[in-house]
C-alpha cells in the first residue's frame, strides 16, 4: 500500500472512530430506536463500507499507467471479439 493509500485509509478509520462516537452519543440522548439513532449508525456503515471497498481497489500496474497517458500507443491497443 503507498504512502497516500495509508494516509486516506487512516483518514477513513478516523471519520469512522469520530461517527461510532457520534452514532453512541445520539443513542443515548434519542434513544436506540430513535431515527436520530438510525441515521447516526447508518453513517458509520457507508463508512464502513467506504473503508473496505478501498482496501480491495488494486493499484494500477505499470501498462495500466502508461496507456492512462499514452492511450493511442500500439501496447495499448483494445481488440473487439
Amino acid at each position: 500500500m503507498s504512502n497516500m493509500q495509508d494516509t486516506i485509509g487512516q483518514n477513513i478509520q478516523d471519520r469512522i472512530e469520530q461517527e461510532t462516537e457520534q452514532a453512541r452519543a445520539a443513542c443515548d440522548v434519542s434513544g436506540s430506536n430513535s431515527p436520530e439513532c438510525a441515521a447516526a449508525w447508518d453513517a458509520v456503515e457507508e463508512l464502513q463500507a467506504e473503508a473496505s471497498h478501498q482496501k480491495q481497489s488494486k493499484p494500477k500496474n505499470s501498462l495500466e499507467k502508461y496507456c492512462d497517458a499514452n492511450p493511442e500507443a500500439d501496447e495499448c491497443r483494445v481488440y473487439e471479439d
